[in-house]
């Protein structure tokens, strides 16, 4: 149980909202463009949360060192960039969560590493983020997480104390970032993350398998 929260901030990309669809598909466009086979989405999911560089890495093998790289990534944008709502979805539970929280009188908000070059619109065509009164993406400060810096400009923005806001993330450097800011964390057990992946070794606050496990730590349930 978190005592003395005021609000609470959350990752985008597989803690809130499914966008594997839509970054997968970018991905796999730039493979039959290329007259290569199209791979299942089960193949791009587990990187997901990786956005580019997870997804290039999926469909051609290569990393962020290869010459390739930033004229694929470019791409894999624009592909991203025309299509971020077509099958983008609202985890399930996410929708009541957030209506619980605002009713609580939680302020809330997302911090994440997507620039805002696709955070503004995406959250924008989704009504979900109509209640959120702060949304920092990946390039609003100089730095990303892990870096501390994009949480405390959120908790800067909602003007609250950055040891009371808890921050929700489903990867490590979510929570590295948010202990950094002197937050308690949560780890998202769900969305992307594969069986291989430990989160008892991130040293989170707590880790809840499903959004609204969310209230019991808020001793809203």
């Amino acid at each position: 149980m978190f005592k003395d929260i005021a609000a609470v901030l959350f990752d985008l990309d597989g803690t809130l909202i499914d966008s594997a669809p839509d970054l997968g598909a970018a991905a796999d466009k730039m493979r039959t463009d290329r007259g290569l086979a199209s791979l299942p989405l089960a193949l791009y999911r587990p990187m997901a949360g990786a956005g580019a560089r997870g997804m290039i890495a999926v469909a051609f093998g290569l990393t962020p060192d290869d010459a390739r790289f930033p004229e694929l990534k470019e791409e894999f944008f624009r592909n991203y960039e025309s299509r971020m709502t077509e099958h983008t979805t609202v985890f399930d539970g996410v929708a009541e969560l957030i209506a619980r929280i605002g009713q609580a009188g939680f302020k809330w908000g997302v911090v994440t590493n997507k620039s805002a070059r696709f955070t503004i619109p995406l959250t924008k065509a989704m009504s979900l983020f109509d209640t959120a009164q702060t949304i920092v993406s990946g390039d609003t400060t100089p730095h990303s997480k892990p870096h501390p810096a994009p949480l405390l400009e959120a908790a800067r923005q909602l003007d609250v104390v950055p040891g009371r806001c808890i921050y929700v993330g489903d990867d490590e450097r979510d929570i590295v970032a948010g202990r950094a800011a002197g937050m308690p964390t949560v780890a998202a057990a769900y969305g992307y993350l594969g069986k291989t992946a430990d989160t008892g070794g991130w040293n989170a606050d707590a880790t809840i398998a499903a959004p609204c496990a969310l209230l019991n730590l808020l001793r809203m349930a």
